[in-house]
């Protein structure tokens, strides 16, 4: 039996806020159309689990990748943006790469669920998104991902990683949040 979760990753003050270390613009523009599938999620009592960044002060990303110090643990820019704010019930997992599968719970906090299928929202559509739909379709999860709810750094990565996950991991791209049927 089919069972759907929806994923949001790292829509955080830090990638979302004017100014952020990390601001991915285009987040700006995905806020709406997540909040509205989480506004039907919660309505149908459907999981809802936010994958946060959550990094150390001398975190080996920001030396390795290059990355300015983002979503460092117990600061502002750590915490998921007021207009996403979860409900106590849901779920909050933090990670500290780019899958929201590595070195997490998320994998068994999904089987404890049932769940089956996943929406996958957030940013950033080449890093984020791509690697952590990788993993679940690795562990046999189907994917949908709506394209109106997902924001990459530029264009061209955004397309690029949103034609990869479509042909060679067999994701099911939708243009928007609407096309899904939950």
């Amino acid at each position: 039996m089919k069972k759907v979760a929806l994923i949001i990753i790292d829509m955080l003050n830090d990638f979302v806020r004017k100014g952020a270390p990390l601001e991915v613009p285009a987040t700006r523009g995905i806020i709406t159309p997540i909040k509205q599938l989480l506004t039907k999620m919660r309505k149908k009592h459907l999981p809802v689990i936010f994958i946060c960044d959550q990094h150390k002060r001398d975190d080996i990303e920001f030396r390795r990748m290059g990355w300015p110090p983002h979503a460092i643990k117990d600061t502002e820019g750590a915490k998921i943006i007021k207009e996403l704010k979860p409900h106590p019930n849901e779920i909050i997992i933090p990670k500290t790469t780019y899958s929201g599968f590595y070195n997490t719970r998320l994998e068994e906090t999904l089987r404890e669920l049932n769940v089956t299928h996943l929406i996958v929202t957030g940013c950033v559509t080449h890093i984020c998104i791509l690697f952590t739909v990788a993993d679940a379709v690795m562990r046999s999860f189907y994917v949908y991902v709506p394209k109106d709810c997902v924001a990459g750094l530029t264009p061209e990565s955004h397309a690029f990683a949103l034609k990869l996950m479509q042909d060679v991991l067999a994701v099911e791209i939708k243009e928007s949040s609407k096309e899904l049927i939950i």
